[in-house]
């Protein structure tokens, strides 16, 4: 195998595939009336519902100015990204309700539905720092650290002004969900770039998210990531939600991981980022079928996701970002192999040569669902396109070119 010419090949396909899915938004998902971003189209880019998604309008905002930050400021995009933060500014914000964000509204901005999660807010902060560190705007920095401060509190112990509390009865069982430490440790890398000013504060928090996902949720006994534990970090195997392993969410956890020991230097996370990676795609690959499953049982029991065997496009957008990370940071074969193992499953099942884009949800054999759908309430424009900017990025810096 002639690696070079395999991670350019590699490189070629992925930075083609980064532009039509960036043309496929721009052109289908971007609303000129009322602002934002429609995600739910169908394989032609129709829209097949106006509902906006909250979380959409924060990961479309950061996007397009991510792109700006790593390929340089381009009029389409920066309007793009402007677009979803002043419709998120203008609709998305409960006034009622201490400002908690909505998860969805209509078209026009209407509220449809208040959520207890605290993603929209994650994502909120993250379009409006970037948007600062490409534009310089001291508004858009104020509101991101407002909506990283407002996460952070609410992760930890805050009081809940929409008054909606946790999903199961306290005094019955209380715990702790992976998903939170993690995707904030993303969102303080952004904001860390963006703002040296405040640092130290996120150097302190970010470590405290990696001690969090260590301490809690890691299980090296079960050679896995628990997405949900007791308070103290104990396992809940007694029950299906207690045992639930989200491989391809491990797997992004890991790239965080990652970037967190590039700041800080720590060889030995990059060891551990590289074990929980492994654990997580020994055992979520489907040996029969290829691809990642979505969600398995670390004891082997029986999963209580209907869609547990589905192949989802966003965890083998992760398997490309960390095990092209991983094989940099390592030199390890093992790590080479699996990118290009999932690079051509996802060109077989996922790319669509015809319309553009990737397909978002497979049957457990490759195939599309029915309807085909390019975009929903939770996909559109930030998996793959994150995912294709950090893997041309991470070759490019392999093969020591621009």
């Amino acid at each position: 195998m002639d690696t070079k010419q395999v991670l350019r090949d590699s490189r070629a396909w992925v930075r083609d595939q980064l532009k039509i899915s960036v043309d496929f938004w721009l052109k289908h998902g971007m609303d000129p009336e009322h602002g934002g971003v429609y995600t739910c189209l169908d394989r032609k880019g129709e829209i097949y519902s106006t509902d906006k998604s909250v979380w959409m309008q924060g990961r479309c905002g950061w996007i397009f100015a991510y792109l700006c930050h790593v390929y340089g400021p381009r009029e389409e995009w920066l309007a793009a990204s402007k677009s979803c933060l002043d419709f998120m500014e203008a609709h998305c914000f409960n006034h009622e309700a201490g400002d908690r964000m909505y998860f969805t509204v209509t078209e026009d901005g209407k509220p449809l539905r208040q959520r207890r999660y605290y993603y929209s807010e994650a994502f909120c902060a993250m379009a409006n720092a970037e948007y600062y560190g490409v534009t310089g705007d001291k508004a858009r920095l104020e509101r991101a650290r407002w909506a990283y401060n407002m996460y952070w509190d609410l992760s930890h112990g805050g009081k809940d002004p929409t008054g909606l509390g946790p999903k199961t009865i306290p005094e019955t069982r209380s715990g702790r969900a992976f998903g939170l430490p993690m995707i904030i440790l993303n969102v303080i890398g952004v904001l860390m770039r963006v703002d040296p000013e405040h640092r130290a504060e996120y150097e302190e928090r970010a470590q405290q998210c990696v001690d969090e996902i260590f301490t809690y949720h890691v299980k090296p006994d079960l050679k896995c990531v628990l997405e949900n534990v007791d308070v103290d970090g104990t396992p809940r195997l007694y029950y299906t939600e207690g045992r639930t392993v989200n491989p391809g969410h491990d797997i992004e956890g890991s790239w965080f991981l990652l970037e967190h020991a590039h700041r800080t230097g720590d060889q030995e996370l990059v060891r551990k980022a590289a074990q929980i990676f492994d654990w997580a795609i020994e055992a979520g690959w489907d040996q029969e079928y290829g691809g990642l499953l979505y969600f398995i049982d670390c004891l082997g029991k029986p999963p209580e996701a209907y869609e547990h065997d589905m192949k989802l496009w966003w965890p083998h957008n992760e398997i490309l970002i960390a095990s092209m990370m991983l094989y940099k940071d390592t030199g390890e074969q093992k790590y080479l192999d699996w990118f290009v193992k999932t690079l051509d499953y996802c060109k077989a099942h996922f790319a669509d040569p015809e319309y553009g884009e990737w397909y978002g949800y497979l049957r457990r054999d490759g195939l599309p669902t029915m309807p085909s759908t390019k975009g929903s309430t939770f996909k559109g424009p930030f998996h793959l396109p994150r995912c294709l900017i950090q893997v041309d990025q991470t070759i490019g810096q392999i093969l020591g070119e621009d």
